[in-house]
């Protein structure tokens, strides 16, 4: 099996726990919007979303679009608990990123 292969695999694993994690508290819903990329488009060079290891989710609460990065931040704190290997946009400014880091690339 493939080094990226077995980070996809881990990536799966933790957006599947994050998913539910974050439709625990209260009031919080999400829709996915960018996650696999193929056509090279819409993120920086060398995007995870290219190689299907990463996801951005738009949070909501009670409704409300929540565009802040550190509405994020109880979310990005456990995809980060998930692994080493998950890294959160909200390090950098872009919270409603999670990813898999490969290759140093996040």
């Amino acid at each position: 099996m493939s080094l990226l292969l077995e980070k996809q695999m881990l990536y799966g694993e933790c957006l599947a726990r994050l998913l539910p994690f974050i439709l625990s508290h209260p009031g919080f819903k999400f829709t996915l919007e960018d996650g696999y990329r193929p056509d090279g488009q819409g993120h920086k060079k060398n995007s995870n979303h290219y190689i299907k290891l990463a996801q951005d989710i738009n949070l909501f609460k009670d409704g409300v679009f929540l565009k802040d990065s550190l509405d994020h931040a109880p979310f990005g704190a456990f995809w980060e608990s998930l692994s080493p290997e998950c890294v959160w946009g909200g390090r950098w400014g872009d919270g409603n990123h999670y990813a898999v880091e490969y290759m140093g690339r996040k």
